[in-house]
């Protein structure tokens, strides 16, 4: 099978690709535009295989990621490429429109025209996989409740409405023209080659260097982590078991508040790099002012993708967050480039 990955350079994007050119005996073009948190060194493992190929393209496109699809005879689509940052939602939703829902629109239509002009085998095993987030349904209270997959959509941000309105577009080209779409809507992901202008990256670092750790509001909002190896084994096995024209909740059935998760991280750095005045890393901790729209909880139900497709997470919070701390610590030149930018210190939003 050759798959079809769309934002490849991306975190999540980038563990699929490892993943498939790793774990299974597949092929795979990574079709990324290359935007401010791709990183095409987070691919050095796999860049050199001769099952993988990069190719540089906006998925607004339509007509040149056609002829990508023609040319690599693709079997599948897996598509990740978004915008994701919800504070930079806040700031400027422009974005969030075009790539999001202009995007997945136009990536919908080039996928469709290549699929309908398959031969009938082919056309049958085909599959467009829209990868998606729990945070198109919403807010959770503290004291109750579980997002599955009947859960009705009621975005909050202009990320998350963006996501919704792509959902929307896909689970409608399988309705109402056949496209074999199945659709997936994960937890707050995790690990390894994480742009760290999000929560866990940017405490990992602003911890290891002394910096305050910003915390929105009290610290109290929960939610549901994912480890991203995990989320791209699931990813995979929604793409190949996934029946088309349904959904897959997928989570790490790990709920913890952030205020949770940023000790958590403070203790582990303490335990492996004490600070030079004995003290711990949670006296670093700094509220700042609450975000518009901060959704209190997220809680995803994923027992139907382990009911049906047989998935579970491998990795516990505590063990994910180990490896997540540990890779940090082992891979400064991958992320130092990055902090020596723009993207340094207590000046990054968070996305919690």
């Amino acid at each position: 099978m050759k798959i079809l990955v769309t934002g490849g350079a991306g975190f999540i994007g980038s563990a699929v690709c490892r993943h498939v050119i790793g774990e299974t005996p597949h092929s795979l073009v990574n079709l990324d535009k290359l935007t401010y948190a791709a990183n095409l060194s987070s691919l050095d493992a796999i860049a050199g295989d001769p099952r993988y190929r990069f190719a540089r393209l906006d998925i607004c496109d339509r007509d040149k990621v056609h002829a990508l699809m023609v040319e690599e005879q693709v079997d599948a689509v897996m598509h990740l490429a978004a915008e994701s940052h919800v504070d930079r939602s806040i700031d400027g939703p422009g974005a969030f429109i075009q790539t999001n829902v202009v995007g997945t629109y136009e990536l919908l239509e080039a996928a469709r025209r290549y699929w309908s002009e398959l031969p009938a085998d082919r056309k049958h095993a085909f599959r467009f996989h829209h990868v998606s987030t729990d945070e198109v349904y919403g807010a959770l209270p503290l004291d109750g409740g579980i997002f599955t997959e009947e859960t009705p959509y009621a975005p909050s941000s202009p990320y998350s409405a963006s996501k919704a309105a792509s959902d929307h577009l896909a689970m409608a080209w399988w309705h109402t023209y056949g496209l074999p779409v199945v659709l997936s809507n994960c937890s707050n992901n995790y690990g390894p080659y994480h742009f760290p202008e999000k929560l866990i990256p940017l405490m990992i670092l602003n911890a290891l260097e002394d910096r305050k750790l910003p915390v929105y509001g009290t610290g109290a909002n929960v939610r549901d982590w994912l480890y991203v190896e995990d989320h791209a084994r699931a990813l995979f096995t929604v793409l190949t078991r996934g029946q088309p024209g349904s959904s897959y909740n997928i989570g790490g059935n790990a709920e913890r508040s952030n205020l949770d998760v940023v000790h958590a991280i403070c203790d582990l750095l303490d335990a492996r790099y004490p600070r030079a005045n004995g003290s711990s890393r949670r006296d670093l901790v700094t509220f700042v002012a609450d975000r518009p729209g901060h959704d209190m909880r997220y809680a995803i139900d994923a027992e139907k993708v382990a009911r049906e497709l047989g998935w579970r997470p491998v990795e516990t919070f505590e063990s994910g967050l180990r490896k997540t701390v540990d890779w940090y610590l082992d891979n400064e030149a991958w992320w130092a480039p990055i902090r020596g930018g723009r993207y340094s210190g207590e000046r990054l939003g968070l996305r919690a």
